[in-house]
């Protein structure tokens, strides 16, 4: 479950407000469990119980079944992240762009893989040549098992500015045929050949339906990604403020007119889990692939 610091999000922070729901997610995290046993289990009544359940249920974050008489409830969700507002280095100039994920450049993908738009899939599905088909465009989404896919970030800075940091941001998943929660997957962004850093994707998520998701995508099918940040400054890169490469600000050629931005999912890596990509009105945010350029002096 993704999140963000919203009056939406208030249901499920209000349902974790609680030590004896806390200590339901707990047991039911090992099994499926009714009333009865859940209430035995707490030391408190079925009543009580079923009340803290419900708080649950309407967050999202557990669902109960009728089995004859008794009501069975389980975990729908295994992670959930939250997503904080952030302003950096405001006293910098900047200048920011936003890539539709289908305006790739190059590729090299294996099956598992795809695109998806606002009405169906684009071209056919598991079949790589498709990747060149000219309403590429027009993806909300693609996956890819193995490989890698490239996209040209364009260079506005002129001679006499000078580069502090660079920022860029992406909804990404795990890629697992239909999805699978738990399915880890080593994701490399790089930049012109220098290695931001290497995420690992703790899933392809389908606990709860994207927030954007067209109602076409089945149930089943990847949902959403976890927003991420991937940051080159002079200290050297990061991923969501932590430390992940050497690479600085300084180690980038800004004399060229355009960057090559890699998202990759290496044949040595240990998590083979492939990626997926979210751009708008597919998963939790409504954006494609984000950057923002922080720099001196006073205009472009």
């Amino acid at each position: 479950m993704d999140l963000d610091v919203s009056a939406k999000s208030l249901p499920v922070f209000a349902a974790l407000d609680s030590n004896v729901r806390l200590t339901i997610i707990q047991l039911l995290s090992k099994r499926k469990m009714n009333v009865t046993e859940l209430a035995f289990a707490l030391n408190l009544s079925n009543a009580i119980t079923t009340k803290h359940l419900d708080k649950l249920e309407a967050a999202h974050i557990i669902k109960t079944e009728k089995k004859g008489k008794q009501r069975v409830s389980s975990l729908t969700v295994d992670t959930i992240n939250i997503g904080f507002p952030k302003k950096v280095y405001t006293k910098l100039n900047h200048w920011h762009l936003e890539l539709p994920i289908g305006q790739y450049t190059n590729f090299q993908v294996a099956p598992t893989c795809g695109l998806a738009g606002q009405q169906g899939f684009i071209g056919k599905v598991d079949n790589p040549s498709y990747f060149m088909n000219p309403l590429r465009y027009q993806a909300g989404m693609l996956w890819f098992a193995q490989g890698f896919i490239e996209y040209q970030m364009p260079n506005y800075l002129k001679a006499n500015k000078k580069l502090f940091m660079i920022e860029l941001t992406m909804e990404l998943s795990s890629e697992f045929p239909f999805s699978n929660n738990r399915w880890p997957s080593d994701i490399t962004v790089s930049l012109d050949n220098h290695e931001i850093g290497t995420w690992t994707s703790p899933g392809d998520f389908s606990d709860v339906r994207g927030r954007y998701t067209p109602s076409w995508v089945y149930n089943d099918m990847n949902q959403y990604g976890i927003l991420k940040s991937f940051r080159i400054s002079r200290h050297g890169s990061f991923i969501d403020g932590q430390r992940s490469s050497n690479t600085k600000i300084s180690d980038i050629d800004l004399t060229k007119p355009s960057w090559t931005l890699r998202f990759e999912v290496k044949t040595d890596s240990k998590n083979q889990g492939g990626c997926t990509i979210f751009g708008n009105k597919f998963g939790n945010h409504d954006q494609g692939i984000k950057g923002t350029f922080y720099y001196s002096h006073d205009s472009l």
